[in-house]
């Protein structure tokens, strides 16, 4: 909370020592910022392989934007075997991006029927994971709509 209340706050040296201790204990969310801290150069120096570590310690956690981070790292580097399968893992966990990624790889060839077909399937599971009663009543509440 104080790492992303720092970062919002435009302090990104202080987001960065919050996200780095909370980091340390494994916060995925945290290893994520620190990466994008990294590669921006917002509050220490620019540094690719730092970047790249907590972007991958973050998409070993299990953190879906950190995933399609990769994917996108290794399509822009024309890895596209690699970029496809960071992908489909971050499609699996529910995230949108990887979706329109594959999408546009299916376009181009890159992506075999069967591959997307299963990515969609694993995406919506995911999605309808996150669904209840109870998150669909407090999101009407927090829109006004109850």
């Amino acid at each position: 909370e104080a790492g992303r209340k720092h970062f919002g706050d435009g302090d990104y040296e202080r987001a960065f020592e919050y996200f780095t201790k909370a980091a340390d204990f494994g916060d995925v969310a945290a290893q994520f910022s620190l990466s994008l801290l990294y590669r921006e150069g917002l509050g220490v120096e620019k540094d690719e392989k730092m970047e790249l570590y907590y972007s991958e310690e973050a998409a070993i956690g299990g953190y879906p934007m950190a995933r399609c981070s990769l994917g996108l790292r290794e399509w822009n580097n024309d890895n596209n075997e690699r970029a496809v399968k960071h992908f489909i893992i971050a499609a699996k966990l529910g995230d949108d991006g990887s979706i329109q990624s594959l999408k546009e790889m299916y376009k181009c060839g890159y992506v075999s029927k069967e591959d997307f077909a299963s990515a969609l399937r694993g995406h919506q599971a995911a999605v309808n994971a996150t669904k209840s009663p109870q998150r669909e009543l407090a999101e009407k509440r927090l829109s006004g709509r109850s």
